[in-house]
């Protein structure tokens, strides 16, 4: 049986966003995933828990879909994650909620690959600046898999843009689809 994919989609700016725009219109052409946008959804950060724990409750995997901003996501992700993973629900002594259900980044950078590594402008990868999101998963019960990521967005021409959005699309297909996930280094 397919699994039912929350992509939970961040931009403050859409508009202005040619990769997450491309993404995001990758995402919603595959049948079992739900695009919810956060900013759209809550333009006052006024977020309704219920609300957003029942579509939790409701998808087996959540993607949590945004541009990175100073080393981690836009402030709403913040907010929904502190509102939203409650104590005694997402995590706790009692809180198992989410027990087995898989959590994924997919996250754009400005910058170029070879800046987020040890000896690189940013001085961290990608999955140190993404430990937080991991740890937060691993808090809350959640399967934890290897985030999609995009670099360079600010550079990235039209052929680069679509075969993101080709990637992007695929890894969902297979997520959504239970296939080992095949990661191209």
């Amino acid at each position: 049986m397919p699994h039912k994919i929350l992509l939970l989609f961040a931009h403050p700016s859409i508009r202005r966003s040619r990769v997450n725009r491309a993404l995001l219109d990758a995402a919603s052409a595959v049948a079992g995933v739900t695009v919810h946008d956060l900013y759209e959804t809550y333009p006052d950060f006024a977020i309704d828990v219920d609300r957003e724990q029942r579509l939790l409750l409701d998808h087996d995997a959540i993607v949590c879909q945004h541009p990175l901003f100073w080393y981690s996501a836009p402030a709403i992700v913040r907010e929904w994650q502190d509102l939203v993973l409650e104590h005694g629900w997402a995590y706790g002594r009692h809180g198992r909620a989410l027990e087995g259900k898989t959590w994924m980044q997919a996250v754009s950078t400005g910058g170029r690959e070879g800046a987020y590594r040890e000896d690189g402008l940013n001085r961290y990868s990608i999955d140190e600046l993404l430990r937080p999101f991991e740890a937060t998963a691993h808090l809350c019960h959640m399967v934890w898999q290897r985030p999609f990521v995009v670099h360079a967005t600010h550079v990235a021409e039209a052929a680069e843009i679509d075969a993101a959005a080709d990637a992007f699309r695929a890894r969902l297909v297979a997520l959504r689809d239970g296939s080992p996930v095949r990661v191209v280094v």
